[in-house]
């Protein structure tokens, strides 16, 4: 168990390990990549270190020392069959992405992981896959992915539609696509992260993303990719993972008297869409440009305490804030007024039904939350009185209520907290920095 109690006010600054989403990308292009790529601020945390383990499965050498991963990558054909199925935990961002991978390398593979990534749907892949020549199958459309390699050059329809924006999706697309004999081309109904695009861009693909709406005027998103698609190395530096300063912010928001500030975040419009939510609901928080990394833009955020109130968050923003429902839920408990958030169905299918895990956590510590099929209610108003919350294996939930003990009437103790690592380690560490009360 760890305990957050009733804090007095955060002060300080906090830096931050490196971007969860493109450290995974980051990894497996550079593997993708004819040459020795090097990248700084690497995140070595749990969900990282699966697709490092499952690079060394299929024969890429690497090097990972003081936040800095060398990977020596030979390309696509450079890849060599695992010796056993690839486990890739609880992350499936590993899966969906390796997916693509094997697939345009035209490996036999088994792509396999823990019990709650079994329960994942994954035909979203698959079936584009399969569509494209590779010969891969799921057990009922979820894992393991068994892969018996597949004809080349793939060969994609003239366009994917995909139901839902989807980075983890597009991504597995677009790498299977190195291989494809002619143009991919992935259409969205929402502008989702383009973490992927920035980054093949910068190593040489000739990728670009528009604009083109239905004849009704909704609108739509296309990304499109060129073959043949030779890769080169990565020399890049990565920013401070924005879904981890989701968590900070939170916390500074609901401490009274906070005034914190976070160093180098990555702030791509994609991403940081928390930050439009936080400011309709009230809240102060200054954003402070320093540039670009490996052609993602990144600053410095200052959050300041904020009396706030309650909002309705749907539609495209939703897709731009998908991890940062357990930071926001917190916030939402606080407000005043109700926030409800809809449209946001694929808080189901992450480390944990995030849906039923935030309403079931939020009630055992005193807020009467609502479930509901695509999102949920927190009337606000409410300071949680405190108890026992169960993470279920989710490193976002168990961080997000460490937060709310920090504005709570009572304690507030986690179980299993060291699930926290799979995505911010430190991040207790970083609280106490700041002035929080936690009993590690």
């Amino acid at each position: 168990m760890l305990t957050t109690a009733p804090s007095p006010a955060l002060h300080g600054t906090a830096s931050l390990p490196g971007d969860k989403s493109m450290s995974h990308r980051a990894a497996l292009f550079a593997a993708l990549a004819a040459g020795e790529s090097v990248i700084d601020n690497f995140l070595d945390a749990g969900v990282t270190r699966r697709m490092l383990a499952a690079l060394t499965g299929l024969g890429v050498r690497w090097e990972l020392e003081n936040g800095r991963l060398t990977v020596h990558g030979a390309g696509p054909a450079g890849l060599e069959p695992p010796h056993a199925p690839i486990d890739c935990g609880n992350s499936g961002t590993t899966l969906r992405l390796l997916a693509g991978a094997v697939a345009a390398a035209g490996l036999p593979a088994v792509l396999d992981g823990s019990a709650g990534l079994r329960a994942r749907p994954m035909n979203r892949i698959v079936l584009p896959l399969m569509e494209m020549g590779a010969r891969v199958a799921a057990v009922d459309g979820r894992p393991p992915l068994t892969f018996t390699g597949g004809r080349f050059p793939l060969t994609p329809p003239e366009r994917f539609h995909l139901n839902v924006a989807s980075a983890q999706v597009k991504t597995c697309l677009l790498l299977a696509g190195l291989s494809a004999d002619r143009t991919i081309r992935i259409v969205e109904p929402g502008p989702s992260r383009d973490h992927s695009e920035r980054m093949l861009k910068t190593m040489g693909a000739a990728i670009r993303s528009s604009r083109a709406d239905e004849p009704n005027g909704n609108p739509l998103y296309l990304t499109e990719m060129e073959p043949p698609t030779a890769l080169t190395p990565l020399r890049t530096a990565l920013p401070g993972d924005f879904s981890s300063a989701a968590f900070l912010i939170a916390a500074a928001l609901i401490c009274k008297g906070s005034d914190i500030l976070i160093e180098g975040v990555g702030i791509n419009p994609t991403r940081t869409g928390m930050l439009d939510a936080m400011r309709a609901m009230g809240a102060d928080i200054t954003v402070s440009p320093s540039g670009e990394k490996g052609g993602e833009p990144f600053g410095d955020l200052r959050i300041r305490h904020s009396r706030l109130r309650g909002t309705t968050i749907d539609g495209p923003l939703v897709v731009r804030m998908i991890d940062e429902f357990p930071a926001l839920a917190i916030v939402a408990a606080f407000a005043e007024g109700p926030t409800l958030i809809s449209g946001a169905e694929e808080l189901r299918h992450k480390e944990s039904d995030r849906i039923r895990s935030l309403c079931s956590q939020l009630r055992a510590i005193g807020i009467p939350a609502e479930e509901k099929p695509d999102g949920f209610l927190v009337p606000g108003g409410s300071v949680p009185s405190g108890g026992v919350v169960r993470p279920f294996g989710d490193h976002r939930i168990a961080m997000a209520f460490a937060v709310a003990g920090l504005g709570a009437g009572g304690l507030v103790a986690i179980a299993e907290p060291e699930v926290m690592d799979e995505s911010f380690p430190g991040f207790i560490q970083t609280l106490l920095d700041l002035g929080a009360r936690i009993d590690p």
